[in-house]
């Protein structure tokens, strides 16, 4: 744990361009990003199943993801992340850093949208790879959170194979889509984030990749492995 003696606070997250070696992330530019997120990374109205887990109503049509994206930058304060795939140039995905808290160093990553097209490709672990070292990086933060759902076990398990920590669930935490939501919550903090960092630079490595692009070590293996080295 760091020394918070002459501790600051940090810097509020702003948008900003991320770039890896399979993806790249820009800041969410409504004539450059919405068409393309609607049509080519969530294939219009498949969005909605997509986006099951999300709190708001589902989608009528572009319009309403138009205006649901910017309330909750303009109103929430999310910063927009969208995945480019470096390969061809298309839009594949978003996140957003939400609920920053710069006085303590949290901030959230949710809002988390991968289109088909980033399955079974390094393009979503690079992506959360990038956000997280900015977090704590550039930024300087302190907590990284995830928070989820509880019945959405996808998320809940992309939570634990990128190296958050699961911490309890919230029950009754909000409604969502006129329903209960219990919300499953994750972090990972700066202490843990070196090992993470490394086994996410082991894992996206080339090297780990055969020749039909299949991984030939999984993240969480190379995270145990590193943790157990770091025992001995």
């Amino acid at each position: 744990m760091r020394d918070l003696t002459n501790w600051k606070g940090c810097p509020a997250p702003q948008p900003v361009f991320l770039e890896g070696r399979y993806v790249r992330l820009e800041p969410y530019y409504r004539a450059t990003h919405l068409e393309a997120l609607w049509n080519d990374a969530f294939g219009g109205m498949a969005i909605n199943p997509l986006l099951k887990y999300f709190t708001q109503d589902d989608f009528s049509g572009i319009e309403a993801f138009d205006a649901w994206l910017s309330a909750v930058q303009q109103k929430s304060g999310w910063i927009t992340e969208v995945f480019r795939d470096k390969a061809n140039g298309k839009i594949v995905g978003m996140a957003n850093y939400m609920r920053a808290d710069p006085a303590n160093g949290v901030v959230e990553v949710g809002g988390v949208a991968h289109g088909p097209a980033m399955a079974r490709s390094p393009l979503s672990t690079e992506a959360h790879y990038l956000m997280a070292r900015h977090v704590f990086e550039d930024l300087g933060y302190r907590r990284y959170e995830w928070k989820c759902h509880s019945e959405n076990m996808a998320s809940r398990a992309a939570a634990l194979r990128l190296g958050f920590t699961f911490e309890g669930i919230f029950r009754q935490h909000m409604v969502s889509k006129h329903a209960n939501r219990d919300t499953a919550w994750f972090s990972m903090i700066d202490g843990e984030w070196p090992l993470i960092k490394a086994a996410f630079e082991h894992w996206l490595s080339p090297d780990n990749f055969d020749d039909d692009g299949r991984q030939r070590r999984r993240l969480e293996y190379i995270r145990a492995d590193l943790a157990a080295k770091e025992r001995a």
